[in-house]
């Protein structure tokens, strides 16, 4: 188990509020394939009842306030499930991410890191709150990506020129193959390797998960990202759980 000093800060400054019961850890961090300053920080976060106006104004505050400080640079969000709620998996709860609270659902691959891997800072163990996983609850889990999001993306192939999205959409396509194949987990490091990229894009990909500052062609990447997004859509779509 890997631990960061501002995530203990995080789960200390939540559990003074008093409603948070239980702070947990997905991700890179659970699996193991953190990259400092490359890897987003994914907890989850239990309450006790709902979160109304007055505690999303208080988590605002938190998180702008850890933005500043000890979690500069650390990418550092987190999704806010009521316990009474957490096993309807298509409600969205509030979720800080990129310096904003939203509303997102907590997707099943996350529910799948948390019970597989996932640990405690603050709380129960994963395992004890949430269902276990099996292989074709995972297989689930990656086609609902597959034929939600990504297939949203895939339809908008200017999307891709975003160079962000392209790194995100080949890593995401190799773990969703691997998990619809496997039932089981793939890492963003082993995904790399799996991308169904040439040898070039490959190690660029490679360098950039390191933390180098490696820059590939906008366009180019663009397409090869967005055509391996149409053919894997497309394999999820006629895949059968």
């Amino acid at each position: 188990m890997v631990t960061l000093p501002a995530v203990e800060e995080f789960a200390s400054v939540l559990a003074a509020l008093g409603w948070v019961t239980d702070l947990l850890v997905a991700g890179s961090l659970a699996t193991g394939d953190h990259r400092p300053g490359v890897s987003d920080l994914d907890p989850v976060a239990l309450t006790d009842g709902s979160v109304d106006a007055a505690r999303e104004a208080a988590l605002v505050a938190v998180h702008r306030r850890l933005d500043a400080g000890n979690a500069a640079g650390l990418h550092l969000g987190c999704v806010y499930v009521d316990s009474a709620t957490m096993v309807e998996v298509e409600r969205k709860h509030p979720t800080w991410t990129h310096g904003q609270l939203v509303q997102r659902i907590l997707s099943g691959v996350t529910r799948a890191e948390l019970v597989r891997h996932g640990y405690a800072v603050l709380g129960r163990p994963p395992g004890e709150v949430f269902p276990a996983m099996s292989d074709d609850d995972v297989r689930a889990a990656a086609r609902a990506e597959l034929t939600g999001y990504w297939t949203w993306a895939a339809r908008r192939p200017w999307l891709w020129l975003d160079p962000a999205l392209a790194d995100l959409g080949l890593t995401s396509m190799a773990r969703g193959r691997h998990a619809l194949h496997h039932g089981d987990l793939l890492t963003k490091t082993a995904a790399v390797e799996a991308a169904h990229a040439p040898a070039w894009l490959i190690g660029q990909l490679a360098a950039r998960r390191g933390g180098e500052r490696v820059t590939s062609p906008r366009l180019r990447t663009a397409l090869i990202a967005w055509r391996d997004a149409r053919r894997t859509v497309r394999q999820a779509h006629r895949a059968t759980i």
